[in-house]
């Protein structure tokens, strides 16, 4: 998900990979905030290089869905798994469009710095809801906007709660 038209470049790997970006926010930051049980399914939603399926698949026994509309970040993925000998993440290329994993089969989906870049936002926030099940649950990690010279593009927290909320999320 990290680029509409699949095509990444170092200076995103590079970004992704960054022990800056790391020490802002680490996914271990994350997973200790959250009740991961060890039978829970994730998906993290524009994977990217597998920021967070990594150490999620470390925590949990149930599979690590990795969506990213990019293959070649899948592969970035296939070969850290590999690496750590993780046989829990299944890859799977999918953008907004396509999203193939069946109804009420996640329990928590991770979506970091990706929303922003979906425009509608609201077919996918209710194809997230579909796939969750019932006490399932979004993380969506997301940047404030601050001035017009930032490079990413931002979403506040007032639209993203109300676009959630026209989804059914609570």
């Amino acid at each position: 998900m990290h680029h509409p038209n699949g095509k990444h470049n170092k200076g995103k790997v590079s970004y992704l990979e960054s022990p800056e970006r790391r020490k802002e926010f680490s996914p271990e930051q994350l997973l200790n905030m959250i009740p991961l049980k060890k039978t829970d399914t994730l998906l993290d939603f524009g994977a990217g290089t597998g920021y967070f399926t990594i150490p999620a698949a470390k925590r949990v026994k149930g599979n690590v869905y990795a969506l990213d509309i990019d293959p070649s970040m899948l592969e970035i993925i296939n070969e850290k798994a590999l690496k750590e000998k993780l046989t829990n993440i299944v890859l799977v290329q999918g953008s907004r469009e396509e999203f193939p994993l069946p109804d009420g089969s996640i329990d928590l989906i991770i979506a970091s710095l990706v929303l922003h870049e979906i425009q509608p936002l609201a077919p996918l926030l209710h194809q997230m809801k579909n796939v969750l099940k019932k006490e399932g649950y979004l993380i969506c990690l997301e940047l404030q906007p601050k001035g017009s010279s930032e490079k990413a593009p931002r979403i506040t927290l007032e639209g993203m709660e109300q676009e959630l909320k026209e989804a059914g999320f609570q």
